[in-house]
């Protein structure tokens, strides 16, 4: 439900909140997509039912971006990731990628086919609000760790699998709810990876070079300033239609169509919306969603809803849509 992430996610959800101009959930199935080795049949979300039919269709279309069919699933109650993912039992067959629909990374992500599966990981300082991994000398998964509070290992699970089976995937999960085995609470995919690796499934650690996080407004600025510089030289990134009166664009930054620039330095790392209007203003570091309004003021750092009106001081801003701050 993207708590962290209000007032935005009151309107939007998470998954669809911009990054660089497209929603985050886009981002992930076109990279995805880019390295699944062959055409992808089918992209399964699951959704809970309350986003409602607009957000259903616009994920749809996302799959069908990629060539693939858009099937939608639902989870009524928040059972666990392994219950999520069996939510969607019926597209799990042949070889299967499971990615929480908030990450985004950046790696050379290889599907290996020598082994039952990849689970990608990223060191991190705290590893107690994570899934972590212990490995053996040649890179093997040994041990799978459902958030520990004691030291376990410091390899967090970013929330990206390959499974080279997903049948044999949806029934080991069938199996932790039939026997109501749960972990803090919670139906969890890591007891079923653990019980698949106790009956001889090899589990490989993948590496990658950048994980982004998209969970409060300050990691979704930073997250917005790493794509767009990975994206810098993509001239396609700064619409020419709108008008440009005084206006410096320093890249990398989004711009959407009809965007007007009057008077005002934006950027670096600043995404615009369509529609928008930027007049006698500095704008650094921020994402500004569709038809915002900025008058006379200095943002820094902020990310501002669709329809936002704000004029006045210097700010480091996070205001839902259709706000006004004059």
């Amino acid at each position: 439900m993207g708590k962290r992430m209000r007032p935005h996610t009151h309107t939007t959800a998470k998954p669809l909140l911009p990054i660089a101009g497209k929603p985050i959930v886009q981002r992930l199935v076109e990279d995805l997509a880019a390295v699944a080795g062959g055409p992808v049949a089918e992209v399964a979300y699951v959704v809970n039912p309350a986003f409602g039919t607009r957000v259903e269709e616009q994920l749809v279309r996302i799959a069908e971006g990629v060539g693939a069919k858009g099937s939608i699933h639902y989870q009524d109650i928040a059972l666990g990731t392994a219950h999520a993912i069996l939510c969607a039992e019926k597209a799990l067959s042949g070889r299967v990628i499971v990615a929480f629909a908030d990450t985004l990374f950046r790696a050379d992500l290889k599907l290996d086919k020598d082994c039952d599966g990849v689970i990608w990981v990223n060191k991190v300082e705290d590893p107690r609000p994570f899934g972590v991994v212990k490995l053996d000398d040649k890179g093997l998964i040994t041990e799978f760790v459902e958030k520990p509070q004691e030291f376990v290992s410091d390899l967090a699970i970013i929330g990206i699998y390959y499974f080279a089976d997903g049948e044999r995937l949806r029934q080991e999960m069938q199996y932790l709810i039939d026997n109501e085995i749960k972990d803090k609470g919670e139906y969890q995919l890591t007891n079923a990876m653990e019980n698949m690796k106790r009956k001889g499934a090899r589990f490989k650690a993948g590496a990658v070079d950048v994980w982004m996080d998209c969970g409060n407004k300050n990691a979704m600025v930073d997250t917005n300033t790493k794509v767009l510089g990975f994206l810098e030289g993509d001239r396609t990134l700064i619409s020419t239609k709108g008008q440009r009166t005084n206006a410096v664009i320093i890249p990398p930054c989004f711009v959407g169509e009809g965007v007007d620039i009057i008077d005002s330095v934006v950027g670096p790392h600043v995404s615009v919306e369509s529609g928008s209007r930027i007049a006698g203003s500095v704008v650094r570091r921020s994402i500004l969603r569709a038809g915002v309004r900025v008058q006379d003021a200095v943002l820094d750092n902020c990310m501002l809803g669709e329809s936002v009106e704000y004029a006045g001081a210097p700010a480091d801003l996070s205001l839902g849509d259709h706000s006004t701050i004059r």
